[in-house]
């Protein structure tokens, strides 16, 4: 204890003797003022001098030329100039939310330490005390999230604005950019909305109903709680008598008034290529973190890889229903499907579904989850088995009583062929020589081959079933094209994408996408793969995508139905195919398979002339070219006509041979004839000298 007392003195003559106290403070303030003018530095950046005009407009969609392409404008229909908001509106949101607002330079003192107050009691950031103004630049240039250093940027950012708008300017941006609940953003969609008029012509009570929504948007929705909302109407009321904005007469009025909900807002979200544009949305979530709110709202610009003409194409497509099966009770049978460029691995263009479009609703063009059933072979067994050092004329095994530990694949019609080369495993899409493929390889080169080309697996996928796409993960149209693409851009995959960058309300690039480039299999193996698939169109499973005039490579895929009585039938189909510079990928079933709601007949009669469909559509807008190898056919062909002309030389090399020998013979006949005379006329000299 002594000791203790002895160095607990010590520091105090220290502490004296060094003035601590004063250095702390001093620390302290200077960390203080820093922090001040780093925040004081981010609003005179912030180019708050284009805001008004940013939030003016739409968030505005641009295809892959810089064209716009459509719009997202569902925070107002066209935003409204404040000379025709009532001045009971006008006088409410005040009233309610910022009654000191014609008062203050941004932000209010009494409202911050009020809120200061509670939130310290709380022992969280429960209260904004925010300003109009602060409330305009959290929803207009700051994320949502209630943090101290959130509040602290919204509040020099509030100053900053302040000097740069007037108060009439900073209402109206605020007026027409907040939320009212049911999808409505800013005064006019909100009055259209509920009351079913344009906002000049609301009532006080009205004006007050809609007031009240702001502070809690959601529970306050008078189509869902109208009790709520009543009472939170008389609150504003009452704030607005409480300030001398209205009359105690027009106050007893106004809470009188039985108020009428009638909708006509519409659905100022539908515009143009409503699958693309949601698909944008989701990408820019999901990617890049922005909420929905902040892309309906915030006026960006958001530049895509869409081509127009890909995309209005395919969208014509979708709209033949005679392309697509029918059910007996009526149910769509619903489709998603792709078109990518595999250079740049830019999304051309897709729809995500048949019949009416909700906005953001299950695109199955990106977010579907389906088994890719044969589409999967070449991916998983083929390409590594190129690799290990097959070959496409490779004899595979084609026996029906192949068995792996009780898993017993068999082909589609039932036909086995004892073996067959490589090339017409694939070209009929035979199940049993892929799995046998599989398993001579090694499953795990299958499963890394199928993981280089994007595709994520579960453990519970990792058997032989992957060779014929039985696996529990599913995939969508989007995850198949960047998988194939690889084929078409000599083994590489490139990262497929929709949005190229991003620019911000206030002009600043906030997103540039350099897609991830990675490199799957060399070329070489990339051009037997595509010689293989060729086949598939030209004489296969594929035979019904042909186009005139254009060469397609490409692989059909089906699942079978959990119901064994059920023999002619399919529960998803795909046909995923390339040019060699357009991928197109897609799929085809229904959301709920069930004995009444599933696909008859195969894929080859079904899906393929949807791709036909689309391919016909795209191609004429898409530069033509030509691969740079052959299909297995054409390689087969030729070499028939080499061993035709092999066979034609020699045929005229032994005719030749035939008649110089006859020459010879001739020449030896006279030859012989010479002889002989030579051999008398010798004769006769050695008779002549004997005598």
């Amino acid at each position: 204890m002594k000791y203790f007392i002895l160095a607990k003195e010590a520091i105090r003559r220290f502490w004296r003797r060094t003035h601590l106290n004063q250095i702390i403070i001093l620390l302290l303030s200077l960390s203080i003022l820093i922090g001040l003018a780093y925040f004081a530095y981010l609003a005179s950046a912030a180019n708050v001098e284009s805001l008004k005009e940013g939030l003016s407009q739409s968030t505005v969609i641009y295809d892959k030329d810089e064209d716009e392409a459509s719009k997202i404008s569902a925070n107002r229909i066209e935003g409204v100039s404040i000379d025709k908001v009532p001045s009971n509106l006008q006088n409410a949101i005040i009233a309610i939310e910022d009654h000191r607002f014609k008062e203050h330079k941004g932000f209010d003192v009494q409202g911050i330490m009020r809120a200061v107050f509670l939130n310290l009691k709380s022992g969280r950031i429960s209260a904004g005390g925010s300003t109009i103004t602060q409330q305009l630049t959290k929803v207009a240039l700051l994320s949502p999230e209630r943090t101290f250093k959130r509040k602290l940027e919204e509040l020099f950012l509030a100053v900053e604005m302040e000097k740069t708008y007037s108060k009439d300017e900073i209402l109206e941006m605020y007026m027409n950019q907040v939320y009212f609940g049911s999808g409505a953003y800013g005064v006019q969609n909100a009055s259209r909305k509920y009351f079913g008029k344009d906002v000049e012509n609301i009532t006080l009570s009205e004006a007050a109903t809609l007031a009240g929504i702001i502070n809690r948007p959601t529970a306050l929705d008078p189509n869902n709680n109208y009790d709520g909302a009543m009472k939170r109407r008389d609150v504003v009321l009452g704030q607005m008598k409480k300030y001398n904005m209205i009359s105690d007469q027009q106050y007893q009025d106004a809470v009188a008034e039985k108020i009428v909900l009638n909708d006509k807002g519409g659905d100022p979200l539908k515009g143009k290529y409503p699958y693309y544009v949601d698909a944008v949305i989701n990408e820019a979530i999901n990617l890049y973190g922005y909420t929905q709110d902040e892309l309906l709202t915030k006026g960006y610009k958001i530049y895509t890889e869409m081509d127009q003409n890909l995309q209005s194409s395919l969208e014509k497509v979708y709209e033949n229903n005679s392309l697509f099966p029918v059910s007996s009770d009526g149910t769509l049978a619903q489709s998603g499907a792709v078109l990518l460029d595999p250079s740049s691995g830019g999304l051309r263009a897709l729809v995500g579904g048949r019949g009416d479009h909700t906005f953001r609703a299950y695109n199955r063009a990106t977010q579907l989850t389906a088994q890719p059933g044969s589409v999967m072979k070449p991916l998983a067994v083929y390409i590594p088995a190129l690799e290990t050092g097959y070959t496409v004329q490779s004899k595979l095994k084609d026996e029906a009583d192949l068995s792996y530990d009780g898993y017993q694949p068999k082909n589609y019609n039932n036909q086995y062929l004892g073996e067959v080369p490589m090339y017409k495993a694939v070209e009929d899409s035979l199940n049993v020589p892929a799995v046998w493929l599989l398993n001579e390889i090694g499953l795990n080169k299958g499963i890394d081959s199928v993981t280089r080309f994007g595709l994520p697996l579960q453990d519970k996928d990792k058997n032989l079933s992957l060779a014929l796409g039985g696996t529990r993960s599913g995939y969508s149209p989007k995850q198949m094209a960047e998988a194939y693409a690889v084929f078409a851009n000599g083994g590489q995959r490139v990262q497929s994408h929709i949005i190229t960058k991003i620019v911000g309300p206030t002009g600043n690039f906030e997103v540039e996408v350099k897609p991830k480039k990675t490199r799957v299999t060399d070329r070489k193996t990339a051009e037997q793969m595509t010689s293989m698939l060729l086949n598939v169109v030209e004489s296969g499973t594929g035979r019904n995508a042909q186009i005139n005039g254009y060469t397609i490579a490409g692989k059909t895929g089906s699942t079978q139905l959990p119901y064994e009585d059920i023999k002619e039938g399919t529960k998803d189909q795909w046909f995923v195919g390339y040019t060699p510079n357009l991928v197109g990928a897609v799929w085809l079933g229904y959301d709920i398979t069930d004995r009444n709601h599933y696909l008859k007949g195969k894929s080859g009669d079904t899906v393929v002339p949807v791709f036909r469909a689309i391919m016909s559509g795209a191609l004429p807008h898409v530069e033509k070219m030509s691969f740079e190898t052959k299909s297995i056919n054409q390689h087969l062909q030729e070499q028939q006509q080499d061993n035709i002309s092999i066979k034609e030389k020699f045929d005229k090399f032994d005719e030749k041979m035939i008649k110089e020998a006859e020459k010879w013979k001739e020449k030896l006949e006279k030859g012989k004839g010479n002889l002989k005379k030579f051999e008398e006329k010798l004769k006769d000299i050695y008779n002549k000298y004997r005598h």
